[in-house]
């Protein structure tokens, strides 16, 4: 595709994919979006990391090739368009790419910029995982037994935006639908005059793709057990269905190499729980992984006593929307809280800041560009370039210890030292050097 308003590199080579197999060349064509607000400064600083560690990694033999393109305020202001379709398509042409932070204007209806962004491309995984880097400020006593990461759907649920306003005409034809043909249902509606409705969709297809992915990273990244957060004692034909889905698919596809407290239900149903322990124990032994499930607000009591039960968490939207920013904090925050977000089977995947633009900052040079950075380690290790995530974690990591940090993190630390966003980037490419002996 020829594009008017995107400037594709001299160098650099496209990213494929092949029999579900991403391909990276050695100087791949990455497309990026600075961001609204502090995006900016954060894109600069982050950029600046992102090449050192390239260097440091491999030399002059790999090299990321950006390729900015436009959404948001930018891409309104010199285009006309809030997300223009150049800018869709060139994550759809080059397969991986990374965004800061953008805000979706007020009123008109217009719908989330990143939510467009999810659902054009179809990226059906959004990916957040919650790590505590040492020395960080936390409200928890035990921030390091935190580890996890979050599989949460990122098409459907309450992600469709399928809403019936209160006193507008669709909701009156919406309702007199309910009363005429399901007038049992139209009957739960306590205050069916003054309601609004939402509807939620849970798809079989959506559930078996995102549990799919779930346990073919948990399995590749050899962790413990993947867990269905839901409703569905509540909500038994759609968050209900997730769970019974979910099930279904582990068994179904990955029989030999997990365990499912499904077939631990069955095998106590007919054989009793001395046989459904024994069976279960064996399993786990030999080394199968475990898949099991909980309702949802369990979890964010869970998450916060006994955390080192939980490795991959697999839910829906909301639930996941609520659950990754709750486990943020424990960690330091979302301004720390990376995200990608991921289809497996086109290998399209856009990694993104998972705060906002913050636009009392904008242009200051003072906020944590860590969230991008972050989110950039992801980005490398979805391309299969560890080494240079690797020395990402070490910079950061390095930094914090030494607590040489930006101003989220030194107005909560003792005897630190306060640095600017640039400088800070800087002080992470500088703890990239290998540790003294």
């Amino acid at each position: 595709m020829s594009y008017k308003n995107v400037q594709i590199p001299d160098v650099g080579e496209k990213i494929t994919i092949q029999n579900g197999k991403v391909n990276v060349p050695d100087f791949p064509i990455l497309p990026f979006i600075e961001g609204d607000g502090i995006g900016p400064d954060i894109w600069r600083a982050s950029q600046y990391v992102f090449d050192a560690a390239i260097r440091r990694a491999y030399g002059e033999k790999r090299k990321a090739c950006w390729m900015e393109v436009y959404a948001g305020e930018k891409a309104y202001k010199n285009f006309g368009s809030w997300l223009p379709e150049e800018t869709i398509q060139a994550f759809r042409e080059f397969l991986v790419g990374i965004k800061g932070p953008l805000t979706t204007p007020i009123g008109g209806g217009m719908r989330s910029l990143n939510v467009a962004l999810r659902k054009d491309l179809d990226l059906y995984v959004c990916l957040r995982p919650v790590r505590w880097f040492p020395d960080l400020p936390s409200p928890v006593k035990h921030p390091e037994n935190v580890d996890m990461v979050i599989f949460r759907e990122n098409t459907e649920d309450l992600y469709s935006g399928i809403e019936f306003e209160e006193g507008c005409p669709e909701t009156k034809t919406f309702k007199q639908l309910l009363r005429e043909y399901f007038p049992d249902e139209f009957a739960k509606v306590r205050f069916p005059e003054t309601a609004g409705f939402g509807i939620k969709p849970i798809s079989r297809e959506g559930t078996e793709r995102l549990v799919r992915a779930a346990i073919r990273w948990a399995l590749a990244n050899h962790r413990r057990n993947v867990t269905l957060v839901h409703k569905g004692n509540i909500m038994k034909y759609t968050e209900g269905a997730f769970r019974r889905w979910g099930y279904e698919l582990a068994e179904r596809e990955f029989g030999d190499r997990v365990y499912t407290w499904a077939q631990y239900d069955r095998t106590k149903s007919a054989k009793g729980e001395a046989a459904a322990n024994a069976e279960r124990d064996q399993a786990l032994a030999s080394g199968r992984m475990l898949v099991r499930d909980i309702i949802a607000d369990i979890i964010f009591q869970d998450t916060l006593i006994r955390p080192k039960d939980y490795d991959v968490i697999a839910t829906m939207n909301l639930n996941g929307d609520y659950l990754s920013d709750a486990l943020a904090a424990q960690i330091g925050g979302v301004g720390i809280a990376p995200g990608g977000n991921i289809n497996y089977e086109t290998g399209v995947a856009v990694f993104e800041a998972t705060h906002g633009t913050a636009p009392k900052y904008t242009n200051k040079n003072i906020v944590n560009p860590s969230s991008v950075l972050l989110s950039g380690e992801m980005m490398f290790r979805y391309m299969g370039w560890n080494e240079a995530a690797d020395l990402i974690v070490q910079g950061i990591e390095r930094s914090v210890i030494a607590k040489t940090v930006t101003n989220d993190f030194y107005r909560l630390m003792e005897n630190a030292k306060l640095l600017s966003t640039s400088e800070f980037g800087q002080e992470i490419v500088r703890n990239m050097e290998p540790a003294a002996a």
